[in-house]
């Protein structure tokens, strides 16, 4: 497997998008057969896209992109954020995510501590940061302890993990 983390380019950013948003829906959907809105709009991408720090990574295997990964860097303090890690439908479980976080991790070194989210229904996800990738469930978001930056519309909106990985 020839695997490569790169910049996206703006000429791949429409099918990022639609690959990323697919393989968001369709997590929602395993747990919530009568789903009939959408997971994760474009604006919320854009809106992660427009942050400053933002900066967006492609995940090639053999030519073909199969995943990516936003991530939000703070100079300044070096607490980062990954705001979205996807790998494309048909490729999960295949070692892409591991290899695309891998790549992340070597990317920013003097990265303090790294922090994302997941909806509590992403069991995939949970076990991914926790057992994978070596992060700490921190938080549990729910109607009783709501995070201040999540939208009041978002599906499963009250019901989020927050994780950390301190780096050493």
């Amino acid at each position: 497997m020839d695997f490569k983390l790169l910049p996206l380019c703006s000429e791949d950013l429409p099918d990022y998008k639609k690959d990323l948003q697919e393989a968001f829906q369709l997590g929602a959907v395993k747990e919530f057969s009568d789903l009939d809105v959408e997971i994760l709009p474009e604006d919320d991408i854009d809106k992660t896209l427009a942050s400053k720090g933002a900066v967006t990574y492609k995940a090639v295997v053999d030519g073909e992109m199969v995943g990516g990964a936003i991530v939000v860097i703070d100079e300044a303090t070096q607490h980062n954020h990954l705001d979205f890690l996807y790998v494309k439908n048909g490729v999960q479980s295949s070692g892409i995510g591991q290899r695309i976080w891998n790549a992340i991790e070597k990317l920013y070194p003097e990265t303090k501590v790294w922090e994302t989210i997941t909806p509590y229904f992403e069991k995939r996800n949970i076990h991914f940061y926790i057992n994978r990738c070596g992060f700490s469930a921190v938080e549990f978001f729910n109607p009783h302890h709501k995070d201040p930056t999540t939208p009041d519309d978002m599906v499963g909106g009250d019901y989020f993990f927050r994780f950390e990985k301190v780096m050493k």
